[in-house]
């Protein structure tokens, strides 16, 4: 059996960042954080932490800190059940929240998640600890054990866990008029040679949809071109509407825009899409079941 205090122990280190910031969660002295950890490899037989200016999992680690955290969704389904048997929790404020960790890309956070899932958490007393990353790399969040599932574009799943298919983030390549105007000819085609002399509005460095774009359409391949990055939606689109130079937008922004500036089309028709999966472990609790069920039906009304 695997010793509750030793677990915690692990869990503490690897979600505080550091042996010092676990004992001061938990309320215990450094060495009785070290005495555990140690006690826990020892029983298990291998290194469950990688130690240096950082602490981080090994495999093993990841493993185990998964587990603790399906266990503690357990037992918040549990007492949830306990105490609304006993009538608690009707008049609001007894039923104990529960926190769900998910990574997700910023597009699909703002656009389709949040606004999909936001019913079933005030429901059902549940908190999102949200991990906001590139749709190409939230998978390793959900690898490491930080998170309970992940918005992805990886089609295959991990051992253990399904990857079910979300839909398609369809983003188009957008500017305001004037910078559209810049790239296009007295004929209206767009240039080339202009749009890669033109500053592109990248929301951060592991984002690759405006390569896509110009692979996609131009036979790009590594291209070249000054680069702005805005590493938040709200700044990135008004970096947009304000001239700074041209970005991919998902589709779902574009709709309904009031007391926004104009954005156009550079390429009109063209398009890159992402397919988007969920990933999530094929044994749940019950709250997590209840959020996977959430957001497949968000993802179904907004996304191709």
């Amino acid at each position: 059996m695997l010793d509750a205090k030793q677990m915690d122990a692990l869990a503490a280190v690897l979600e505080h960042g550091g042996f010092g910031p676990a004992a001061q969660a938990l309320s215990l002295t450094l060495p009785a954080i070290s005495l555990r950890i140690k006690g826990l490899e020892t029983a298990l037989g291998q290194r469950l932490l990688v130690r240096g200016k950082t602490v981080r999992a090994t495999p093993a680690g990841q493993a185990l800190l998964a587990h603790v955290k399906q266990l503690r969704m357990m037992e918040a389904d549990l007492l949830g059940g306990l105490q609304t048997g006993r009538g608690q929790g009707a008049a609001g404020g007894a039923l104990q929240w529960q926190t769900l960790s998910v990574a997700v890309n910023a597009d699909s956070l703002t656009s389709w998640f949040l606004p999909g899932v936001a019913g079933l958490l005030a429901r059902h007393h549940m908190l999102l600890d949200v991990v906001i990353d590139d749709q190409d790399h939230t998978h390793e969040s959900l690898k490491n054990g930080d998170v309970v599932g992940c918005v992805s574009t990886q089609k295959t799943s991990m051992r253990g866990c399904l990857a079910e298919p979300l839909g398609v983030l369809r983003y188009r390549c957008v500017a305001a008029p004037a910078v559209v105007a810049k790239c296009h000819t007295r004929s209206g085609a767009l240039s080339v040679h202009r749009l890669l002399a033109t500053p592109a509005v990248i929301f951060n460095r592991k984002d690759g949809l405006q390569d896509d774009f110009l692979a996609q359409h131009f036979q790009l391949v590594a291209p070249q071109y000054p680069r702005h990055f805005v590493p938040a939606v709200d700044a990135f689109e008004c970096a947009l509407e304000n001239g700074l130079g041209w970005g991919m937008v998902p589709v779902p922004y574009l709709g309904e825009r009031p007391g926004k500036l104009e954005l156009h089309e550079m390429l009109p028709g063209s398009a890159v899409d992402v397919a988007l999966y969920w990933h999530h472990w094929e044994r749940e609790p019950l709250s997590a079941q209840r959020l996977t069920k959430a957001i497949k039906q968000a993802a179904h009304k907004v996304l191709l």
